[in-house]
């Protein structure tokens, strides 16, 4: 079962959609995201039967709520090399500090470690660009409403891929 462990902003929706909007599609083909998390860490394929060994060490994270603002819009991993167009967030310290737990949390499952955790919402993944002087012109004058959010758990999400794009299904809450 394909996993990852996110924070939901599904209560963000419309906000992102009207930025997604704002994105000038006629330079670029993008494929905008439907669904709004921040991921804490990407897990990949986890057999069954160890499904119910991550989530009892997701219940011992140490986990306070907390206040989050959007930011800016930002891109992955370059202006040279667009592949993703996110959203950031304020102050980063205690998502920052979340994902550290969770990582030390699973360390014996061996997950790949993330050693460049950057807390983000993805708004669109990029597949081309026609003309990126003007795109980064575009991204760069969209103004962006700081929205702030009250962060009252994490989630263990399953994900399918499906010829339409992936599904998400949440496994278990943890607050």
């Amino acid at each position: 079962m394909r996993l990852f462990i996110a924070i939901d902003f599904k209560e963000l929706k419309k906000t992102f959609i009207k930025i997604q909007n704002s994105i000038d599609k006629s330079l670029a083909k993008l494929k905008e995201a439907s669904t709004f998390h921040l991921t804490l860490k990407f897990l990949g394929e986890v057999p069954e039967e160890k499904v119910e060994k991550v989530k009892e060490k997701l219940k011992k994270v140490k986990f306070k709520p907390f206040s989050l603002t959007t930011d800016k819009i930002g891109i992955f991993p370059s202006e040279n090399y667009i592949r993703v167009i996110w959203i950031g967030v304020k102050p980063q310290e205690e998502v920052i500090e979340l994902q550290k737990n969770i990582e030390d949390s699973l360390k014996e499952f061996k997950f790949k470690k993330d050693f460049k955790f950057h807390p983000h919402i993805t708004l669109a993944r990029v597949k081309f660009v026609n003309d990126k002087e003007k795109f980064i012109k575009n991204l760069k004058g969209i103004k962006t409403e700081e929205k702030k959010i009250e962060i009252k758990d994490f989630r263990l999400i399953k994900s399918t891929l499906t010829p339409k794009g992936p599904v998400y299904e949440d496994i278990s809450v943890f607050s």
